[in-house]
């Protein structure tokens, strides 16, 4: 019974620590900081946990169709995706090195994910990390599902096909 009442007094111990920490101030949400290793550890694993649980959605059956992918390369152009993220041949914007956590390298990452997951993360944003809900913005399912195309192939997309993919279109001429 002693051990039990020793770990209900620890926890309520711990629970009031935190509580002064984080709502006293002591936690500083300053974007130039780095967290501290618990505070990191902790929101990595609600992220991917939430991705997870969340990320539901079954693909669509073309996903490597190559018109989808350019129309994808296109789309994560227009929608400011390179913004943050950079893309062959195109380094992020300079504003994107001030965001905490820094945007991931996707040609490092995105093999880790599921295509379900990469729509969820474009399409709900995640808190706290500057990446924002493209459904929020008004994009639709069909845009994002080409953007998680695109970023499935992006390992292997050259500099001069992403380059040619995102070129503005010639409009028809006027008549």
């Amino acid at each position: 019974m002693r051990i039990l009442a020793a770990i209900g007094l620890l926890a309520i111990v711990f629970a009031v620590a935190a509580a002064v920490y984080f709502f006293g101030g002591y936690y500083s949400v300053a974007a130039s900081q780095e967290d501290p290793g618990f505070v990191k550890w902790a929101l990595e694993k609600v992220r991917t946990n939430s991705i997870v649980r969340y990320a539901q959605e079954q693909p669509p059956s073309d996903l490597d169709d190559p018109t989808k992918v350019q129309a994808g390369a296109r789309a994560f152009n227009e929608l400011g995706c390179v913004n943050c993220h950079g893309a062959p041949g195109v380094k992020w914007a300079k504003f994107s090195e001030g965001l905490h956590p820094d945007p991931p390298e996707l040609k490092d990452v995105v093999t880790e994910a599921t295509p379900s997951q990469l729509f969820w993360i474009i399409k709900n944003g995640i808190n706290m990390t500057g990446m924002p809900s493209f459904a929020g913005a008004g994009a639709k399912d069909d845009e994002l599902w080409s953007v998680v195309a695109f970023l499935r192939k992006l390992p292997s997309i050259s500099d001069a096909d992403y380059k040619a993919w995102t070129a503005p279109q010639a409009s028809p001429p006027a008549k």
